[in-house]
């Protein structure tokens, strides 16, 4: 096997020896995402089910989700001060596909992740995951096929885990073709993905093969009446939702940099935690965890919601993304994202029930994710997962364009760090 150069075009032969290591790569992807939110769902348990039951308390009640929170935030500031690795590089200042980290980082990071996960923190598993993922394959491939680059084992790595975590190749293959159309490597753009694709799809069949299913839709009625009269509300509710991303975005650097001058992560991931839970409290359960599953019981119970009620939901769940994010918490932005963007779309749909629900919860989820990631491909395949018809794909795929324009050059939720301050911010 000969590496793939920068400009080298790669070869049917070459494709097929490399589809062996891809394949390991795959299935290792949907492994490392299972086992941790297998170990994430047993902490869960013990947190919000059986210790509250041996105790005899409500675990729904204010001060339980207080508790817990503030204790979680204090266990990973412990983490992140003295475990070796500082429980992985800070979420809040990296992309979702970042370079790999070091192997001796991983423990830490799967510790605060796993606690993460487990105690409620609005954070999902995606940046971590391929972060613990890429480490481990970028040294396991570096050591029996060394002669592979660490370039190629990062993006076949991103996209085992990214069709583990949304259940299907599709969604990988669409983050990942803008970076791949980007680079300068020879060959065409199939040739490119031949090997991210087959990565993909057998993480995803191991995930189906485990029973696993991280993204669920709910269950919404089928769109009705014609495409060209949806397109005025979708706009407007994408844009709606945009918006609200946006003005995460506009805090999320100078909340970032609030937390930092506290100096110690285990005083402003305790701070952190406090305050979510305080936030839990106010808005309860439902605004707790990564969102997935919430997602669906907040669509089941839409009719038992004010606009009030809902706008106070859209509320609470953006502040709590934001804390977990900027305190030091470990985890990904696109879960909550696409639950604050279903909340959004619930609103527009409660004070608009002339919108199809459908299509709200579709929009809402588009135009939120695409202000949180910046890709546009992800945020259209979200949209019809959550809105569960693909009926309205070509509304969605013109939706997307001028929310492009109102998120393109407007601030990322993304934190950037200044060099001297990289150590701390750890």
């Amino acid at each position: 096997m000969t590496n793939l150069g920068q400009q080298e075009v790669p070869s049917v032969r070459q494709l097929l020896q490399l589809s062996v290591p891809a394949i390991i790569v795959g299935v290792v992807s949907a492994l490392g995402l299972f086992l941790v939110d297998e170990a994430a769902h047993y902490v869960e348990e013990f947190l919000w089910v059986q210790l509250p039951q041996a105790l005899n308390v409500s675990p729904d009640s204010g001060w339980w989700i207080f508790g817990v929170l503030s204790l979680v935030g204090l266990a990973i500031g412990l983490i992140v001060t003295f475990v070796h690795g500082h429980g992985g590089t800070d979420s809040a200042t990296v992309e979702l596909v970042a370079p790999p980290m070091s192997l001796g980082a991983v423990p830490g990071l799967v510790l605060v992740t796993i606690l993460g996960l487990a105690g409620g923190v609005s954070l999902g598993p995606e940046s971590a995951i391929i972060a613990v993922n890429t480490a481990i394959l970028v040294t396991l491939v570096n050591r029996l096929w060394p002669e592979i680059s660490v370039e190629l084992v990062v993006m076949v790595s991103a996209a085992g885990t990214i069709g583990a975590l949304f259940g299907t190749p599709v969604a990988a293959i669409l983050v990942l073709t803008g970076v791949v159309a980007a680079a300068k490597t020879g060959g065409t753009l199939w040739d490119r993905l031949f090997l991210p694709l087959l990565s993909a799809s057998m993480a995803s069949i191991t995930m189906a093969f485990l029973g696993a299913e991280q993204l669920r839709p709910p269950a919404v009625p089928s769109v009705d009446g014609t495409l060209l009269q949806m397109l005025p509300a979708a706009v407007a509710v994408a844009c709606v939702a945009a918006l609200v991303g946006l003005l995460g975005a506009t805090f999320f650097q100078p909340l970032h940099a609030s937390f930092r001058r506290l100096k110690r992560p285990i005083l402003y991931t305790t701070l952190g935690g406090m305050l979510l839970g305080l936030l839990g409290a106010l808005g309860g359960p439902l605004t707790l965890f990564k969102g997935s599953a919430q997602m669906v019981e907040l669509v089941d119970r839409a009719g038992e919601f004010t606009a009030w009620q809902l706008a106070g939901i859209v509320g609470i769940k953006l502040l709590a993304l934001l804390i977990a994010a900027t305190a030091g918490f470990r985890g990904g932005r696109i879960f909550p994202a696409v639950f604050i963007g279903v909340a959004v779309g619930l609103l527009c749909h409660a004070l608009i029930p002339q919108i199809p629900i459908g299509l709200a919860i579709g929009c809402g989820a588009l135009g939120m994710v695409l202000a949180v990631s910046r890709d546009g491909w992800i945020a259209i395949f979200i949209a019809v997962v959550v809105a569960g018809d693909m009926r309205i794909l070509p509304v969605l795929c013109f939706v997307v364009l001028p929310v492009w324009l109102l998120v393109a050059r407007a601030p990322e939720m993304l934190a950037h760090t200044p060099a001297h301050a990289k150590q701390n911010s750890k």
